[in-house]
């Protein structure tokens, strides 16, 4: 099974929790856009001034959404 990643675009400001909410919104669309092999998007509060969005990518299709969407950081994604 190939290795899934998690990249994240971190938002923070009292405004940051609606604007990952609506960062996921336009995650979705490259997914169904770009008919990627996985369509695992969220956002997540980290506190009252983080926020973070994140897309769940494989391995083999990491490079290319990464320079194209260029998000802030990664990590690998353990289900």
């Amino acid at each position: 099974m190939e290795r899934k990643l998690k990249l994240i675009w971190d938002f923070k400001g009292p405004n940051a929790s609606k604007t990952a909410q609506h960062h996921e919104i336009h995650l979705k669309e490259y997914i169904h856009l770009e008919e990627t092999s996985l369509n695992i998007t969220g956002y997540q509060d980290i506190n009252e001034i983080h926020s973070i969005a994140f897309m769940i990518v494989t391995d083999s299709e990491m490079k290319k959404i990464r320079d194209a969407l260029k998000p802030h950081r990664g990590q690998v994604y353990e289900d």
